[in-house]
């Protein structure tokens, strides 16, 4: 999204209704809020990566387990067969013990050779079982950070899911009155178009707009954990009205703060919301048409997630 930056300018412009004070926080407010969206798809690019990554280490592990249980298997098999040469050795043995002293001395070393290679094979599998057993705590472990990440998108998701059903519920007399709930990548968009909320070239939110918002706050105020961005936008028409008002990008902001102070007034947090306008530049329909204008001309209510917990388990 695009950022937006008032100039000096604008500020002044905008100083008989919004203080420097109001305005400067509301500022800071956004750009935490672009740094906050930056990190947000950050941390979802690494825990797509991490998972990958995750997943070909576990297959390789598996793979190397395998060929290490292969190799152990082959060993036990050559440990027995050596076994049964000692014996019949030792039967040979008792058989010679008349022969020449040369042949004994032959027969000696070849068993001692024996016993060697029997010693060095049995030091090798317990290498190996060593190895395999290092290797299946590591294929565990990987496996148990993979089950926690999972479980805890999983969970992500589905207190997202339970919370579009909750705004859902609340709103539902204001559907099909410019009102829309969606679940988009994660986040919930809550869209409000300007016929609910503001007259042309206003920013004060009228009666049926404002029992919307208070209904979405009632939700809100029982989530304190989830992020809330109010974007505003507006068509291509050049906004005319003047005053305090330069141009469609403050018209934006101001409908964007208008929805603020409801949700303030409501008791949702205010670390929660950030405003933000957008005038004309983020259109979703044509301009060219009336029934396009209107639906651009909106209000957007982004619900995201918080994802500290997921950035903690990838880190450690």
């Amino acid at each position: 999204m695009k950022t937006i930056l008032l100039s000096a300018t604008t500020l002044l412009m905008l100083s008989s209704c919004v203080t420097k004070k109001e305005f400067t926080e509301l500022s800071n407010k956004y750009d935490r809020l672009s740094r906050s969206n930056s990190d947000l798809s950050a941390k979802n690019k690494s825990l797509q990566k991490s998972k990958s990554e995750f997943s070909n280490d576990i297959q390789n592990l598996k793979k190397e387990r395998e060929i290490c249980k292969n190799d152990v298997d082959k060993m036990k098999e050559e440990l027995a067969s050596l076994n049964n040469r000692y014996k019949n050795l030792q039967e040979s043995y008792k058989d010679l013990s008349a022969n020449s002293s040369s042949t004994i001395n032959a027969k000696i070393k070849e068993n001692q050779k024996l016993l060697a290679e029997v010693e060095a094979k049995e030091n090798k599998l317990t290498e190996e079982e060593v190895k395999l057993s290092k290797l299946k705590a590591a294929l565990d472990a990987r496996s148990k950070r993979i089950e926690d990440l999972e479980s805890l998108i999983a969970s992500k998701e589905a207190a997202m899911q339970k919370l579009k059903n909750a705004i859902s519920k609340a709103l539902i007399g204001f559907e099909g009155k410019g009102l829309t709930v969606e679940n988009r990548d994660g986040k919930i968009y809550v869209s409000m178009e300007n016929k609910l909320l503001f007259q042309p070239g206003k920013w004060a939110v009228g009666s049926n707009g404002k029992s919307a918002v208070i209904e979405l706050a009632k939700v809100l105020e029982q989530n304190p954990e989830i992020n809330v961005l109010i974007e505003g936008h507006t068509d291509n028409d050049p906004y005319k009205s003047g005053g305090v008002i330069q141009d469609n990008w403050d018209l934006s902001v101001k409908r964007a703060t208008a929805i603020v102070r409801i949700l303030e007034s409501q008791k949702v947090s205010p670390k929660q919301i950030t405003a933000a306008g957008h005038g004309e530049y983020i259109p979703v329909a044509s301009n060219e048409t009336s029934a396009g204008k209107a639906k651009n001309r909106r209000i957007e209510i982004v619900l995201s997630p918080n994802l500290d917990e997921v950035t903690k388990l990838l880190n450690e």
